[in-house]
């Protein structure tokens, strides 16, 4: 059974390197739930978060696959270990005068945050785990959503667990 998988793909910040990962991706019939891309701390590289729908062989070849390509310098499953994941969602809700004091109280208890008021819509931020940004939009469902966005998940490994990596450049330092 394929369950959504997260792929940590730290890569060189060139021109090429996301259509190259998402050709790989197209070209071999894998899907991709959410994608997010930007560059790190040191701007010569760049993070790539992929969700994606697969049973185990199909992530290890994903990442073995992910790992041949020159720009790639860390391919990392972050499903096997313990890892934050994190996202955004923005969410515009039509709220009558009658209705806001119980959507003020929903959006205080989910901790969420009003970003603009305007004609009755109010438009809210919603962060946190893939869990509590569907659970928030399905609270306020009833009061009507006229737009849903997500930012698509970012994670990274907990406390020192970069030996989930394969690092390219190491396996080639060792060899020569």
């Amino acid at each position: 059974m394929a369950i959504n998988h997260t792929i940590s793909v730290l890569v060189s910040n060139e021109v090429g390197v996301l259509s190259r990962i998402v050709d790989l991706f197209s070209g071999r019939g894998y899907n991709i739930e959410s994608l997010t891309v930007a560059p790190t701390i040191d701007s010569i590289y760049s993070r790539v978060t992929i969700v994606t729908p697969a049973d185990e062989d199909v992530i290890e070849q994903i990442c073995k696959q992910l790992n041949r390509l020159i720009p790639v310098i860390k391919v990392a499953n972050l499903s096997i270990g313990e890892a934050l994941e994190y996202e955004i969602g923005l969410i515009k809700v039509s709220v009558s005068d009658e209705q806001r004091a119980e959507f003020m109280n929903i959006v205080a208890q989910a901790q969420a945050c009003i970003m603009d008021v305007s004609d009755k819509i109010y438009t809210v931020k919603i962060d946190g785990d893939e869990k509590k940004v569907q659970t928030f939009a399905e609270l306020i469902r009833p009061f009507g959503i006229k737009e849903f966005v997500r930012s698509g998940k970012v994670a990274i490994t907990k406390n020192n667990q970069f030996s989930t990596f394969r690092n390219k450049k190491e396996e080639l330092t060792k060899t020569v």
